[in-house]
């Protein structure tokens, strides 16, 4: 038994969890790991995230923001901030991805009790210094995932340090245009791998919440983005457009052109990100799997620098990593 592994059997005697049975559920793109723990009928989630390279307690504050607003996500049954472990509420199996999977006709029913989750958070959440800020730094900093990670990977050159300096300046006046809508709690992965159907609640409770623990402040256009331009799964036109449509008829006040040009703005970050992100976990974290997806990626960013608001970073885009060069990334192991 690894060390890591007793202090896991430990955490669990002390809760009054020994000799429960563990089974994996899942990893995810950082470096937490998920077990369902059963004893004498009962079932709960443990979180392991080695505390040297993750931190737990961001998970706890948001996790009681979003149970004080009686949104659904993990109720905490116990915890250790110390070693990196928590004990969640069971919320089941039944992901979105699952759930369509076996139904995909009920597409539009989950897509829009999503987005009327998103309305009920922004009408609901208040503001809370324990959350950071998604700044122009931050987001900065996510962008240049793509100079890191991804140019490379497809040109075999690195940016240049004049093309570095156009990247910067484009963005900075797009970030601003962001700042023209409403701020809200930005959840920042909302997507159907971590939303879960649970019909036994009612409302927007109906839709339990997963993997928030880098939720910021920031735009309110960021959540609908995320779940809309899904690094995983294709969302049809026609049910984003309404999904936008149904978000903004439920705050008339919120000006509808500067939403919409948030909205693209945001879709590029979040697209340029992504594919530094998933050429990261390749090279860096030796986790190719998500590599298949680098092509919906350039699909979601294509149509958001398409917007005359992006012109100019259009542009950069066509110098910088023409359409030949908008590739996948070799993986590392096959290299």
């Amino acid at each position: 038994m690894t060390d890591r592994n007793q202090h896991i059997e430990g955490f669990l005697a002390q809760q009054g969890w020994a000799g429960a049975d563990r089974g994996t559920l899942a990893d995810d793109a950082s470096f937490r790991r998920y077990e369902r723990i059963v004893l004498n009928g009962k079932s709960a989630v443990l979180m392991d995230a080695p505390p040297e390279i993750e931190d737990v307690r961001p998970f706890i504050t948001v996790a009681a923001i979003l149970n004080g607003m009686e949104l659904s996500a993990p109720k905490l049954i116990a915890r250790d901030p110390e070693q990196g472990f928590l004990l969640l509420e069971d919320l089941g199996d039944d992901t979105y991805t699952q759930v369509l999977s076996n139904a995909p006709n009920r597409e539009e029913e989950l897509y829009m009790l999503a987005v009327d989750l998103l309305i009920a958070l922004h009408r609901r959440y208040s503001a809370s210094s324990s959350i950071p800020s998604y700044d122009d730094t931050r987001l900065a900093a996510e962008t240049d995932l793509l100079l890191e990670w991804y140019l490379p990977a497809v040109t075999g050159k690195t940016v240049t340090d004049s093309a570095r300096r156009a990247y910067h300046a484009l963005w900075r006046p797009l970030f601003a245009l962001t700042r023209t809508i409403p701020e809200s709690l930005v959840l920042r992965d909302y997507h159907v791998d971590n939303l879960i159907w649970l019909p036994q609640r009612s409302g927007v409770g109906a839709c339990g919440l997963l993997d928030f623990q880098d939720a910021v402040v920031g735009p309110a256009a960021y959540d609908l983005v995320s779940l809309l331009e899904d690094a995983r799964r294709n969302v049809p036109a026609d049910l984003a457009g309404r999904a936008i449509d149904r978000y903004l008829a439920a705050f008339p006040e919120i000006d509808s052109e500067s939403f919409r040009i948030a909205y693209a703005i945001l879709g590029a970050q979040r697209n340029a990100k992504i594919l530094g992100i998933f050429t990261r976990l390749d090279r860096r974290d030796l986790k190719p799997d998500y590599l298949c997806h680098i092509p919906r990626i350039w699909r979601w960013l294509s149509e958001d620098l398409r917007h005359p608001a992006l012109s100019e970073m259009r542009a950069w885009f066509e110098d910088a990593l023409p359409p030949d060069s908008r590739t996948t990334p070799v993986q590392l192991t096959e290299q």
